[in-house]
């Protein structure tokens, strides 16, 4: 039998073969090589958000939360304001302005809140890097043209850098409040009033010029104290814990804070932090150990006694909203204006695992 016809043939093949392979690699480049964003329709955001092959898409998660507790609240009370704390990403598909508006977390949110813009990021009463500030701003200047409002902490002491903050916030369009302590238990002695002073009724959030941020009173020596400090205010927006220790504070308690000390209105929103689970809180279970109840994850390493949650889970949200004995409801239900909604970015914990 003749095999040279047949080998021929083999090798001509093979050519053909090697040779469509090399063409495919040269596609795979040239289609790289195209710099414009990526046009993604919303119904496979999703699928582009993320790389790795978990079949949660955490970020999507963490805006369905977000949505599901401004839905639930606000079919409470129309004006209630929502306000997560970072995990700005979450305002796009990608966290990029050149891709897809997340449209529905954006309609459910008044504002976004970030920390460290102008200092703290890399160290308290340390500049942030200016690349730092820009990628930061770059999102919260989007969230800004499509109708949310930005409120900034930084973390700075000097009185030099207190003033930088309050400016370059201001001419950014960001209210801000500068501190001095990241544990957030004290009012500042300086400025001697807040920054943008007004006797303005505050009804909104968006007609709000400064804000103060004061969730742990540990500095006070009783519940009538730290009231008193707050009411002797003129801040137009108090950011609060709803307990004083392990005691809610009242109707009574929240309705006295409504009011600045030249007169005119203000709000009052309440911190929850909604991406971790904290030991010191009513719902919290001594039973309970990392992995039982199954949404239950590590300790934060950072802070003592605050546990990542898989925050997706129906039995984790049930404690935030929904019920009588619920967070959020607990909130509403004592007169805030709204709530501030802390560890959002939650979603990069699970990213990273």
């Amino acid at each position: 039998m003749d095999f040279l016809p047949l080998l021929f043939t083999f090798f001509v093949t093979l050519m053909l073969l090697t040779s469509g392979c090399v063409n495919n690699e040269n596609d795979v480049s040239e289609s790289n090589d195209n710099d414009s964003p990526l046009e993604i329709t919303e119904s496979d955001a999703s699928y582009n958000t993320t790389n790795f092959t978990s079949d949660v898409d955490y970020r999507q998660q963490m805006r369905n939360f977000v949505i599901g507790i401004s839905t639930y609240s606000k079919q409470k009370n129309p004006d209630f304001i929502i306000i997560p704390q970072n995990g700005q990403e979450l305002l796009t598909y990608g966290g990029h302005p050149a891709v897809l508006l997340a449209n529905d977390y954006i309609a459910a949110i008044d504002g976004v809140g970030k920390e460290d813009l102008f200092f703290g990021y890399d160290d308290d009463n340390v500049p942030t890097e200016d690349k730092d500030t820009e990628d930061m701003a770059y999102l919260l200047d989007f969230a800004m043209d499509n109708g949310v409002m930005v409120l900034v902490t930084d973390y700075c002491w000097s009185l030099s850098y207190v003033d930088t903050s309050y400016r370059k916030n201001s001419e950014r369009g960001y209210i801000s409040f500068a501190t001095d302590s990241r544990d957030l238990d004290s009012i500042p002695d300086y400025p001697g009033e807040p920054f943008n002073v007004n006797a303005n009724n505050i009804q909104s959030l968006d007609t709000a010029k400064n804000f103060l941020y004061v969730i742990d009173p540990a500095e006070f020596d009783n519940k009538e104290d730290f009231l008193l400090a707050l009411q002797e205010t003129d801040y137009d927006t108090i950011l609060i814990d709803l307990f004083y220790n392990d005691t809610p504070l009242t109707a009574d308690d929240i309705s006295s804070l409504k009011t600045k000390a030249n007169g005119g209105s203000r709000l009052v929103i309440a911190y929850m932090s909604i991406g971790e689970a904290e030991d010191y809180r009513y719902y919290w279970n001594n039973s309970w150990l990392v992995g039982s109840p199954e949404w239950l994850e590590a300790e934060n390493p950072d802070w003592e006694g605050n546990y990542k949650v898989r925050y997706w889970s129906e039995e984790w949200q049930a404690l935030i909203y929904g019920d009588e004995d619920a967070y959020l409801d607990k909130i509403i239900d004592a007169g805030f204006d709204g709530v501030y909604l802390d560890i959002i970015d939650a979603f990069e914990y699970f990213e990273e695992k």
